[in-house]
């Protein structure tokens, strides 16, 4: 399975949510960069992403987006694949 990170902050309903998604699809260990505790890794996150919200999820080298674009992504089947080491 591919690296999982993603750009959190404590209190982010959006972030809890796309966790518990990757959780139930059999994510055990998501690296969490907590943009909210480091201000150089929340500019890190907008310049790789060009997006200013949390999450920003990344699953191996590519960068899925959001929370909405998560399960999107899970909706339309792609995310089992991608989490397989596959092409989403």
């Amino acid at each position: 399975m591919p690296q999982v990170k993603m750009f959190t902050t404590q209190v982010c309903p959006f972030c809890i949510r796309a966790k518990a998604l990757l959780k139930q699809r059999g994510v055990e260990h998501i690296e969490e960069i907590r943009i909210d505790l480091d201000p150089e890794q929340r500019q890190h996150m907008m310049s790789t992403t060009g997006r200013r919200t949390v999450p920003q999820i990344f699953i191996g080298d590519t960068h899925v987006g959001g929370c909405d674009d998560l399960v999107a992504l899970d909706q339309r089947g792609g995310l089992l694949p991608m989490l397989a080491g596959g092409a989403a």
